[in-house]
């Protein structure tokens, strides 16, 4: 098993879509890249602990690669917004790569100028990418959020639509 994790806004929608795919065993919600010791939901969202809402996914290489991963990651959250997605506004909703080791860099710099390359976006791509620090994972309640919540505004209005993209674009990639 191998590690990714992964910030594109709301880590409600990213363990949504990640964890139907192919190859992915688990995907844990958290907070990633700042200052703060042990964050808090709270403490995020406030802005002032410069973590930003990620996903760690343990994911079967041999299932699954890190590039068709990140593929996922850019057609599921808009990496041209600096620290936003759609309504959700502030550092702790960052496009971020957390990289572990040199592969995982040069496969997200590869992959990021592919799509600079083919002009996917309309705008620069904004997405940070950082060596892996301390994961830290969100509390219980905000695990398998989607699943649990389905019915909740939020996920009807924010993340069913993101889930239909990922069936339209790679039912080849998801899970019985």
């Amino acid at each position: 098993m191998e590690k990714a994790i992964l910030g594109g806004g709301c880590f409600w929608c990213l363990e949504a879509a990640f964890s139907r795919l192919k190859g992915v065993e688990r995907v844990v919600s958290g907070y990633c890249g700042g200052h703060t010791d042990n964050p808090d939901y709270r403490q995020v969202c406030s802005g002032d602990s410069g973590h930003v809402e990620v996903v760690e996914i343990d994911y079967d290489p041999s299932r699954i690669d890190y590039a068709t991963l990140l593929q996922v990651f850019f057609a599921v959250h808009d990496p041209t917004t600096l620290n936003r997605q759609g309504h959700d506004v502030g550092t702790q909703y960052a496009s971020a790569i957390f990289y572990r080791g040199d592969a995982q860099r040069e496969c997200a710099e590869r992959v990021i100028g592919e799509l600079v390359r083919e002009q996917v976006f309309d705008a620069p791509i904004v997405t940070r990418v950082e060596p892996a620090p301390r994961f830290h994972p969100a509390e219980d309640h905000h695990q398998n959020y989607y699943a649990l919540n389905q019915q909740q505004n939020y996920c009807q209005l924010v993340i069913s639509p993101k889930l239909a993209k990922i069936r339209s674009r790679f039912s080849h990639l998801l899970q019985n």
